[in-house]
């Protein structure tokens, strides 16, 4: 049963984003072979619906606030026929301008068949972020496929187990970052951080073309690396003693920096490296349980285009460590809402050269049955959010996918195509070097 509360800072933070600008969302993406109706799939729902508290809530303002309550509708299921396989990519784009009805439902879910492959579809959920991050979202994709295997198999579920509901995040952190004196230091933070900002001015791709927020919209590019060259990368970053986190990180600022054609000793760079907290709260939050409960650390670099490589990823997985250790992320969690609205007044500002959310090595079964999962990503909807060059990334079955969003029309297509490109460049030569 579902306890209504009144949502915490940075889940009105996102529901806010949603209302304006559609944005923040986070759209989860499975390519799966073998056959699924609509019938299967209704069901299926049904389940995870019956099993998640939150799946229930839908979002209610009132008192000058947002409040979770009970009586969600039915999870809207959308059943689309596209021509090619490619066109995947349109429905997700399609998803990522579409605001989550928020007093209605927090999911809807999309189920993509195409003429050209029958054995072949496309599962889409659209989610709240409040409700949500990339890896319950994954988890969450799992449980279906997981449900769908199971009412194959005639396995029916009468007595499904509720997982409990998570109680608001502000009573999981440690309490240096909560109370009186964290309320203090949050505000030192974000004075900090002020000051840093104004210090550095991070060079970031800019924008080609300013519009008010409501009317951007969320792009996105999608690129792989095969097997070999994920394998590749994944091994070098062992051998030069940092992370892929802060490998990709440093690519996407090589990229930025190429794009800016600015060599100057002073650059500066800002990097926004995206955090899960579920492994970092006491006590530990299972992937099973859907709930925000992300955060991001934000990093200063200063680098020439020439600088070496593998010193700027150990400097970004340096930053990002200390970050984690000095309690930024946390406390990222209790000023997103007064640094969104600080960004609501300056829209036409960035300052944030890139950003990454990367998920790493999804562990999560590829074989449910009559069922193949065969490639799973994820992506979260950025069209509030100008000047970026952001990517979100996720690693299955042995391949890494890509998936860059960003707002148009402050970024072209072309932008960031190239953008990506070069990228996934610079990290297929540091690999083959």
């Amino acid at each position: 049963m579902l306890e209504n509360r009144e949502l915490a800072a940075h889940e009105q933070a996102m529901e806010i984003l949603n209302n304006l600008a559609a944005s923040f969302h986070i759209v989860t993406i499975s390519r799966i072979k073998g056959i699924v109706g609509e019938e299967l799939l209704r069901q299926a729902l049904d389940i995870i619906q019956s099993r998640h508290p939150l799946l229930n809530s839908r979002i209610i303002a009132k008192k000058n606030s947002f409040y979770f309550e009970s009586g969600a509708d039915k999870i809207p299921l959308s059943v689309v026929k596209k021509q090619q396989i490619e066109d995947w990519e349109e429905v997700v784009i399609e998803e990522l301008n579409q605001k989550i009805n928020s007093d209605k439902n927090l999911l809807r879910v999309t189920l993509v068949n195409f003429e050209e492959e029958e054995n072949i579809f496309y599962l889409i959920t659209t989610i709240h972020h409040a409700i949500a991050d990339a890896s319950s979202c994954i988890q969450l994709h799992s449980e279906i496929l997981t449900n769908c295997q199971e009412i194959i198999e005639g396995k029916t579920q009468t007595n499904i187990n509720q997982l409990p509901q998570l109680p608001v995040i502000d009573k999981l952190i440690p309490k240096s970052i909560r109370g009186f004196t964290g309320k203090i230091n949050n505000i030192f933070y974000l004075l900090g951080l002020k000051l840093q900002l104004l210090k550095y001015k991070p060079l970031t791709v800019g924008f080609e073309k300013s519009v008010p927020l409501e009317s951007r919209r969320c792009g996105m590019v999608h690129r792989k690396l095969d097997s070999e060259l994920t394998a590749s990368l994944l091994e070098v970053c062992r051998q030069q003693k940092t992370t892929v986190q802060a490998a990709l990180g440093a690519a996407m600022l090589f990229a930025v920096a190429e794009k800016t054609n600015n060599q100057t000793k002073n650059n500066y760079f800002s990097f926004r490296s995206s955090v899960n907290l579920r492994q970092r709260l006491q006590p530990q939050i299972s992937s099973d349980n859907l709930g925000a409960i992300a955060s991001a650390v934000l990093s200063f670099h200063n680098f020439q285009v020439n600088d070496n490589f593998w010193d700027l990823a150990r400097d970004i997985k340096l930053k990002l460590e200390k970050g984690l250790a000095n309690g930024e992320a946390f406390r990222q969690i209790f000023t997103f809402k007064s640094i969104m609205k600080s960004f609501l007044k300056n829209p036409y500002q960035s300052a944030v050269s890139a950003a990454l959310t990367n998920i790493g090595r999804i562990n999560i079964p590829h074989n449910y049955g009559q069922l193949e999962l065969e490639e799973i990503s994820f992506v979260p909807a950025q069209a509030a959010f100008g000047g970026v060059f952001a990517a979100a990334v996720s690693t299955f079955r042995e391949q890494m996918l890509l998936n860059f969003m960003y707002s148009q029309p402050s970024l072209s297509n072309e932008t960031i195509e190239n953008l990506a490109d070069v990228t996934i460049s610079i990290i297929s030569d540091v690999c083959n070097q």
